[in-house]
């Protein structure tokens, strides 16, 4: 069983990546990106029977910094 978790910056939270992510696009000649947010994806090779509410305990205490980031938890 596998699950994938994508964390992303919560709105309002200045991101210094996606910003220079967004000005290396507009150097490269891809003038039409406004705006970048960058994230990252865990996925998770789990045990049989490892269920959702586990995945989101997993985020709430490692995967995911709460105060400033969202997650989504994808049982795949």
């Amino acid at each position: 069983m596998k699950a994938r978790v994508h964390v992303m910056l919560k709105n309002g939270v200045l991101d210094p990546q996606g910003e220079a992510v967004r000005h290396a696009l507009g150097t490269l000649g891809f003038d039409g990106v406004n705006g970048v947010r960058q994230g990252k994806v865990i996925e998770l090779d789990l045990a049989d029977g490892t269920t959702e509410a586990i995945v989101t305990e997993m985020c709430e205490k490692l995967l995911a910094n709460t105060v400033i980031e969202s997650y989504r938890v994808e049982m795949l």
